[in-house]
């Protein structure tokens, strides 16, 4: 299943951070390619695009509470 969007800290409205497919950052430089969860690390990463090129921007732990929302195709 597709992950859509990711929130990352313990208060969802007020203190989390919200990163979401699509999402422009850095500037508006890259956009969020990929929010994908690695199951061996058991942690979620967030790869960011610039024209061709993909790379690995955050990774978060376990440790730290994120709420998920999914791509839901009807």
């Amino acid at each position: 299943m597709d992950i859509r969007k990711i929130s990352v800290g313990p208060d969802y409205k007020s203190g989390a951070m919200h990163y979401i497919v699509g999402q422009k950052v850095l500037n508006d430089s890259h956009i969020i390619h990929l929010i994908k969860f690695d199951s061996e690390r058991q942690s979620f990463k967030i790869y960011i695009q610039e024209e061709d090129v993909v790379i690995l921007w955050k990774e978060f732990t376990s440790t730290v509470p994120v709420s998920i929302e999914y791509n839901i195709n009807f």
